[in-house]
């Protein structure tokens, strides 16, 4: 099982990395970067990235797919052991999602899939049934995992924790521009509202609601292009675990 993984964890012995388990979470709203930034510091450092929001997303696709209500407890409950939800890699270190073995990972970056996962995700038994999938990869490896509550339920002991975010206008243009570069027909007012409707989701759910943890370095992305923001994330790695 996970076999690219293994790859990964491979590779990272042959750089010039970091020499020592750890595990980096980094929480904060939909659009604000935390992905592409993850991702590109995780490489830097040879670390596994975890996109946890993907996971999300998958589960909230597979409720929709299969016509259950994703607010209802009950009916998602029931579809839950019926699904087989798998994280690969690919030759780029990019991680895919497969849903019953279907690669999904651009079906699930569409906004109604977003605003799927915020609903999913306020439910106490889909976060029970990802919670020990996240966990066991963060044991195994050297991990660098996202999401909207990471640093406070999933990996609380993390030894570095990050809340990143933007404004909500920022990252609707941001997100905006990102949709239309895949050919998506969307305005950049529909994507402002899908946006700051998910942030009240998030942020009013009864379990897990997104906020950063009391010790979390807060990272306003806010007014920097992407590389400013890679930088400084990178910047804060080192500064918690040292030079390498």
């Amino acid at each position: 099982m996970w076999p690219e993984m293994r790859s990964a964890h491979n590779a990272r012995k042959e750089m010039n990395v970091l020499d020592t388990h750890i595990t980096v979470a980094i929480d904060g709203p939909s659009g604000a970067g935390k992905s592409t930034i993850a991702r590109a510091a995780a490489r830097r450092f040879g670390l596994i990235y975890v996109d946890t929001g993907a996971i999300y997303r998958t589960v909230g696709l597979a409720c929709e797919r299969a016509g259950a209500d994703c607010s209802d407890t009950a009916a998602v409950q029931a579809l839950l052991p019926e699904l087989k939800i798998e994280l690969a890699y690919d030759a780029a270190g990019e991680q895919r999602m497969l849903l019953n073995g279907e690669d999904v990972s651009d079906t699930i970056r569409l906004p109604e899939v977003s605003l799927l996962a915020s609903r999913v995700s306020a439910l106490p038994v889909v976060r029970a049934f990802l919670l020990d999938l996240q966990r066991d990869i963060a044991a195994k490896h050297n991990i660098l995992m996202d999401g909207r509550d990471i640093a406070t339920v999933v990996l609380p002991n993390a030894d570095l924790k990050v809340f990143l975010f933007a404004s909500a206008e920022c990252r609707a243009e941001r997100r905006y521009k990102e949709l239309v570069e895949k050919g998506q027909n969307v305005t950049y007012d529909d994507v402002l509202a899908d946006i700051k409707q998910r942030d009240y989701q998030d942020s009013h759910r009864e379990i897990a609601p997104l906020k950063p943890a009391e010790d979390a370095v807060m990272f306003d992305t806010t007014g920097y292009d992407l590389p400013t923001s890679i930088d400084k994330m990178i910047g804060l790695i080192h500064e918690r675990f040292g030079e390498v």
